[in-house]
Order: C-alpha cells, then structure tokens, then sequence
C-alpha cells in the first residue's frame, strides 16, 4: 500500500499541477483534435517532453492571486484580528486586473502593490474570460444576492477555486461558502457558482480524507444532490461523470461532444474531472509497469492531464482542472520532472505553496 502523501505535498502538487495542466493545453486550445495530435507527436500528450518552455495563463495567474487573498486573510487571523476572506480574495483579484491592463474605476479599492505581481509571469496578458474582467472592471463587489455578471456561466471562477480546498483546518460548509462567494465577485450564474462549489470540495475532500478521487467525487455527488435545486445542473454532471468513468475509456477526441462542447463552467468542470477520473481507474496495461507505486502515479498524471487537454473544447482549464485534482490525489512527488523543468515561474509557485503552509500549519 503506498503512504499518502503529506498534506505540504498535496498543497504543492495540487498548485503545480494546475499550471502544468494548463501550460500544457494552452497551445492547443485554439486547435482541433487531429492539430493536437501533430502537436504532440504519435504517442499524445502524456509522452510529450517539452522542447523549450511552457508558460502558464491567466487561469493560473487568478488560482495563484486565490491564494495569495487566503494568505492576506489567513495573517490577519493569526494576528488575532478578523478578515473578510471574500474581500481580501477580491482585493487580490483586482491587482491582477490591474496586470492586464484594465483599470481600476474611481470609486473602487486601490490595493497596493505585492512582490507576487512584480514576476513577469504575473504580468503576462492573454485572453481571459470576459466575465473576469467585465465582474472585476465593474468596481463593485458582487456577492451571491447581488452578483455581478448573473449570466456569466464560463469556467473562469471555477478554475481559480481549487485553493479554497487546500485550507486546512477548515470544514466542508466554510469551503462551500468561500468558493460560492469568490465566484460570485465575476459569475453570477448558479452553474458558475456551484461548479466552483462542487470543484474546490472534492480538493478539499483529498486533502482531508486521504482517500481516493472517485470517493472524494461521489461524497460531493451525494452532499449537493441532498441540497437545493440551483444545484441540479452540477448534480446531473457529477453523476454523468462518475458513470462514465466508471464504463470504458472515453478517447480524449470523443470529450467535449460528451459535454455540450466544453466550454460552460459545468462542462469544462466534467471534463477535467472526468480526465482524473480515468487516469485514476486506469487499467495496469493502460499505464505500463512500473518499479514503483511513485512512477506509476506519475504516469496516471501524465495520462489524465494528456486526457484532459487533447479534445476540442477549452484545453487550458480542463487541464487545469485536471492537474489539480491529480496533483492533490498523488502529491507533488508525481509530477513529471521534465514539464517542472520547463515550466516557467514555477518558483513562484512553490514560494506561494510555502507561504500558505507556513501561514496554516505554522513554521
């Protein structure tokens, strides 16, 4: 039986991760499947060795910036002084915002500079979800009653949430509660909203349980589907996923017909879910012998994330996605030594990793 890896390991894993994730699928978002395939080579994804680096996007700069606002809360509460989590996670958020050119409107907080937005893969512009920058431009801050955006429903507030689900010491409800309201601040359609609830609590059920992502998928199944009905089009794709990761593989091609296209927040949510899932349930065949427990979780990353970024729909976020939930289920122990290689600002990265381990389990 391999030993689970450490709660500093799944924080790191679950970060970087994320960004391989969504490095490795940046490339070929704009591309059709048979494009990713002579992108990649014959053998796919999980065998791809990047040539020169992989730069990550703005999905990971606004996971990165989620934990920096946790950090400026999680300090103000070790000092013994209460913080709005919401509102630091949002301070944070517009100076991202204010990285991508767009300014603050008068009126609004002017949160002064950090050293995370000094990096240059901090300041790097691409093409964000709209919702992110039209919610954060608004210069106000939308909360669940009143949300700004409401028909927003894209992936961007989903796949800034995975950090929510790192926080420990902390139970499911207040998890729930801290993604449903950060998501808020830029989509405020129900889907966006729970689909960031749903993704941050199976983060926070590895974390915290130890067990598998298939448990972890059908315990948040269960909670929400015991909930109220804004949350039945989240219900209806967790249980859509877990039975089809529970039948034969789905080729990577043959994904985002199976979601509607996989752009919506719900979708691209199925998608990268269901990419773990199935490196998770992966056959020994599939993912070749090993020596090691190591080196064969390490190629079940490599397959769920090559899974989740080799179909036509949003290839960054459901890698993304993907490479949370993996990195989180298998530690940072896992993670292919040639793409941290290649990943540009990592360092960044693993000094957030640090800061919130510090800030949370103490020196």
């Amino acid at each position: 039986m391999p030993r689970a890896p450490s709660l500093p390991s799944r924080i790191h894993g679950c970060l970087l991760g994320g960004a391989l994730g969504d490095a490795l699928g940046s490339p070929v978002e704009t591309m059709n499947a048979e494009y990713a395939r002579n992108y990649f080579g014959p053998a796919g994804p999980a065998a791809f060795s990047p040539a020169s680096e992989i730069r990550f996007t703005d999905e990971t700069q606004l996971s990165l910036y989620s934990v920096d606002g946790l950090l400026e809360a999680v300090r103000w509460a070790n000092d013994g002084v209460p913080a709005d989590e919401t509102a630091c996670v949002w301070l944070a958020y517009l100076r991202w915002l204010r990285l991508q050119g767009v300014p603050v409107p008068d009126g609004a907080p002017a949160p002064p500079a950090q050293w995370l937005d000094q990096h240059p893969v901090m300041q790097r512009r691409g093409e964000p979800d709209q919702a992110c920058l039209t919610g954060l431009a608004s210069g106000d801050m939308g909360t669940r009653a009143r949300p700004v955006n409401p028909q927003a429903r894209g992936a961007g507030a989903v796949v800034r949430s995975a950090p929510f689900g790192l926080l420990p010491y902390v139970g499911a409800e207040t998890v729930s509660k801290l993604s449903r309201d950060t998501a808020a601040l830029t989509h405020g359609h129900p889907s966006a909203i729970h689909g960031a609830e749903a993704f941050s609590l199976i983060v926070h059920h590895l974390m915290h349980d130890g067990g598998s992502l298939a448990g972890a998928a059908a315990t948040v199944l269960a909670r929400l589907r015991a909930e109220h009905d804004a949350k039945q089009e989240v219900v209806r794709m967790l249980a859509a996923v877990v039975e089809l990761a529970g039948g034969p593989p789905v080729a990577p091609e043959d994904l985002a017909p199976q979601f509607e296209g996989g752009t919506s927040a719900v979708d691209v949510l199925g998608i990268g879910l269901y990419a773990a899932l199935s490196a998770e349930a992966a056959d020994a065949e599939t993912v070749g012998g090993h020596a090691t427990d190591a080196e064969e979780a390490g190629t079940r990353f490599r397959y769920g994330v090559g899974t989740a970024i080799h179909h036509d729909g949003k290839c960054d976020a459901a890698g993304s996605i993907a490479g949370n939930l993996l990195g989180t289920r298998y530690g940072d122990h896992v993670l292919p030594a040639e793409w941290l290689e290649a990943l540009q600002g990592r360092e960044v990265i693993h000094t957030l990793a640090d800061s919130l381990i510090d800030a949370t389990f103490g020196p």
